[in-house]
């Protein structure tokens, strides 16, 4: 038919009836190829909720509040990508999503349920049984993968973990699958491989390992050694690590079975129960301690630009004087101002023409305009850049002269109190009456739960006081008597 012949009416609607049918098939051709995309993103959107919700605290919602409820995801989801150094846009991109997927411990990663209060056992010798094991690996094969990973925190810490046949030991082991009795079910193949509790009584140091994973004692499946070594940190009051070294990293990752601890792990487990070795009561800084033969292992000349983001540097001294920041190591010296990116460095001499040598601690006292600068039993005093008359005897300060030099100080603002602090101990010095609270000195572990080594620096900021141990700074809420985060010391240099 020639359809051009048709009246011109009869036409048009020819024309419009056939244009309506091709734009229908093509939108039901669109929508084909669509809907495979719309099921693989919801699916993707249920994995993100789930995994936000189990490690990230993110709050189901009723449908009426909806909109809230999606601003909490985005909030959680960038929380999570802050954790694991990704870009945090708030979107469930590929490499967010990727991230998710992996293998990983079921413990949470926000939720501070071991360090929110210095969790630790009050032992050191600690019991563990195996209860139920998997059939992927001779019991015996288990037994010894068990205590090996075990004795990887036994080594740097003066822990014992002795097997025992109760089912009241300290920590339980058991594989199980699924709902298995402590409200954290597993979820099958992959996904969570184990999770552990901090420690404490009824289940708490237990550690659970999904018996739907492939358990081995070499490189296919799940490496239970590697695994096991993870759990029991947190067995022992350890949370999950930002840092990709650590072995608390929250992924599974194969590594090197022979060191499996970075730095910041022994640090953190020597914070809570100290070292393995015994230490003199009153020792130099510089002395070859066990505690200091770990971690000053930077060179002992002036620090050149570069070298403040070495993962290794410690402070011997820190304290702040209106917003700069004053970071001493050696004979050098940074200063850092709060809101400004710029840190300005040098030897000590350069800003404080008198001094011309490595301080051992450092305060200021805000209401007084004055710093304090200790180095051996000497100490200066300074307003400004300017240092007023010669050294003074630590002493004066009323403690004990068989102390050869001071560890750290600070200066509480809210109390009026400076404290004091060598090796294990500190005193609590009142400025306000220019005498001590205390003729003795105090332990630092019954005083501040959480900091259970020697303290390299310290200073009071915004309400917390910072410990710096080592390489890393503990934050620590002074009222409340706990720990409210761990990073690495150099951060505050802008590293």
């Amino acid at each position: 038919m020639n359809y051009l012949s048709l009246p011109w009416p009869w036409a048009l609607v020819f024309v419009l009836s056939y244009s309506s049918r091709m734009v229908a098939a093509v939108e039901q051709s669109s929508d084909q190829e669509t809907e495979p995309h719309r099921r693989a993103a919801a699916r993707d959107l249920t994995l993100a909720t789930e995994y936000l919700r189990r490690y990230y605290g993110l709050q189901t919602e009723p449908s009426w509040r909806r909109k809230r409820s999606d601003s909490s995801l985005g909030n959680r989801l960038r929380d999570m990508q802050r954790f694991f150094g990704l870009n945090a846009t708030g979107s469930l991109d590929s490499e967010t999503l990727g991230v998710m997927k992996a293998p990983r411990c079921g413990v949470p990663d926000v939720l501070d349920y071991t360090d929110k209060s210095g969790s630790r056992w009050t032992k050191r010798i600690i019991s563990y049984n195996i209860g139920r094991y998997t059939s992927d690996i001779p019991p015996a094969t288990v037994d010894r993968l068990i205590d090996s990973a075990l004795n990887v925190w036994g080594r740097v810490s003066p822990l014992t973990f002795v097997r025992s046949l109760s089912r009241e030991a300290d920590i339980m082991v058991d594989f199980a699958a699924r709902e298995h009795g402590d409200s954290y079910p597993f979820d099958g193949p992959l996904g969570t491989l184990a999770h552990a509790f901090g420690p404490g009584e009824g289940t708490g140091g237990d550690a659970h390992f999904d018996d739907d994973e492939l358990w081995t004692a070499g490189s296919h499946g799940f490496n239970l050694y590697l695994v096991a070594a993870h759990e029991f940190g947190h067995s022992l009051g350890l949370g999950h690590s930002t840092n990709p070294e650590s072995l608390m990293y929250p992924t599974y990752k194969r590594q090197n079975q022979h060191n499996l601890l970075s730095r910041e792990d022994v640090v953190k487990i020597n914070i809570l129960y100290g070292t393995r070795g015994i230490l003199p009561y009153y020792y130099s800084k510089t002395s070859l301690s066990p505690y200091y033969n770990i971690w000053n292992l930077v060179p002992r000349y002036p620090l050149l630009m570069q070298d403040k983001c070495n993962p290794n540097l410690s402070f011997d001294a820190v304290t702040s004087v209106g917003d700069a920041n004053m970071f001493f190591k050696d004979s050098y010296l940074w200063i850092k101002y709060d809101q400004q990116c710029e840190t300005k460095e040098g030897p000590v001499r350069n800003f404080i023409p008198k001094i011309d040598s490595n301080i051992d601690a450092a305060y200021s006292v805000p209401q007084r305009s004055l710093v304090y600068l200790f180095k051996a039993s000497k100490f200066w005093t300074m307003k400004g850049s300017q240092v007023r008359k010669k050294p003074k005897s630590i002493y004066k300060f009323g403690i004990s002269k068989e102390v050869e030099r001071l560890d750290a100080a600070v200066h509480v603002n809210d109390t009026g109190h400076t404290l004091l602090f060598v090796k294990d101990m500190y005193w609590s010095y009142n400025e306000n009456r220019r005498a001590m609270v205390d003729s003795k000195p105090r332990y630092i572990s019954e005083d501040f739960p959480g900091i259970n080594a020697s303290i390299s620096a310290a200073v009071y900021k915004d309400g917390f006081i910072h410990f710096f141990v080592g390489p890393v700074v503990f934050k620590y809420n002074y009222v409340q008597k706990q720990v409210v985060s761990v990073g690495k010391a150099n951060s505050w240099l802008g590293c």
